[in-house]
């Protein structure tokens, strides 16, 4: 009857035991959770680089996240080397629709023939970075689109090699065999290192697509690394990652306005449509290459995402 006693008390003990255990896990996971989001609101910090505006001159009032309002965002991918400036190397701009929960996503060529607003010339529109940096891109990109910009968030290229190796790595559906940089690039599924990563983005003379090839590949870099550093496994390596977010990005988006995207406009990311600029096309104007987007086409990529955002 002892015996039975004491089995039956060791029974007893056991869901004290697990709970316990299951207790220390959930604490030892918060602390690390804790530890993650610390990490997270100090990178963004560093990243936050506001801007003198505060609104777009196409907006009457800011957005409101909470309300679930449509914003907008240009996303630049700019060369900044030694005692140079640099231009915008690549402009993504993304309008988000929470209600209708979709995302419109277009590609500016770099060479697209517009009005540099704030610099009295028409020009390249990867130029307005270089002659008035952030404010005058997007200045420029709302008057080519005719679009409030709300936000912008520009990565360095020269340290995108820095985030790539910070998730471990990523993997491309490559659809060109080409050589650049030093590496070749075969057809198919590649999992590239940051220098790999780097050469295989910037890429655009051997491709017959010319900008648009390149900005396929840039594409798919980036989804490469949000897939990355999505995954458990780079849990482990969050220190690297945010430091090379910190050191790489900048936004002026705040870490709350972020944490407000996250919890409101999550299941518009499900959604993503890019938009093809279709009859635009090279032309030389005084010896200079310049990509001309058509006013009838022009009109409707205006109309599409004026629509999206309602304004």
């Amino acid at each position: 009857m002892r015996m039975d006693k004491h089995k039956s008390g060791k029974k007893r003990k056991w869901p004290k035991v697990v709970g316990i255990i299951l207790l220390i896990l959930v604490a030892a996971g918060g602390v690390y959770g804790y530890s993650i989001y610390h990490s997270l609101n100090k990178a963004v910090e560093t990243m936050h680089t506001p801007i003198e505006r505060d609104i777009s001159s196409k907006r009457t009032k800011e957005v409101e996240f909470k309300d679930r309002e449509p914003f907008s965002v240009l996303l630049m991918g700019v060369d900044e080397r030694k005692n140079d400036k640099g231009r915008s190397d690549s402009m993504i701009v993304l309008t988000v629709n929470p209600e209708v929960k979709s995302v419109k996503m277009i590609s500016i060529p770099r060479d697209t023939l517009t009005d540099i607003v704030g610099h009295g010339t028409r020009d390249k529109i990867n130029h307005a970075y270089a002659f008035g940096g952030v404010e005058m891109a997007m200045d420029t990109v709302e008057g080519l689109l005719d679009i409030p910009v709300d936000y912008y968030v520009q990565v360095n290229m020269e340290g995108f090699e820095e985030i790539v190796n910070a998730v471990g790595g990523v993997t491309v559906n490559n659809d060109l065999n080409f050589s650049y940089g030093g590496f070749s690039f075969d057809e198919g599924k590649l999992t590239l290192s940051g220098k790999e990563a780097l050469a295989f983005s910037r890429m655009r003379y051997e491709d017959s697509r010319g900008d648009f090839g390149r900005q396929l590949r840039q594409r798919e870099v980036i989804q490469g690394v949000i897939r990355e550093g999505a995954s458990v496994s780079s849990l482990w390596n969050y220190d690297d990652i945010f430091d090379a977010l910190g050191n790489n990005v900048k936004t002026n988006l705040k870490f709350d306005e972020m944490v407000d995207i996250q919890k409101h406009y999550k299941a518009a990311s499900k959604d993503i449509e890019q938009i093809q600029i279709k009859t635009g096309a090279g032309t030389k104007i005084d010896g200079i290459y310049y990509y001309v987007i058509p006013d009838a086409e022009l009109n409707e990529i205006q109309e599409t995402l004026q629509n999206h955002l309602e304004v």
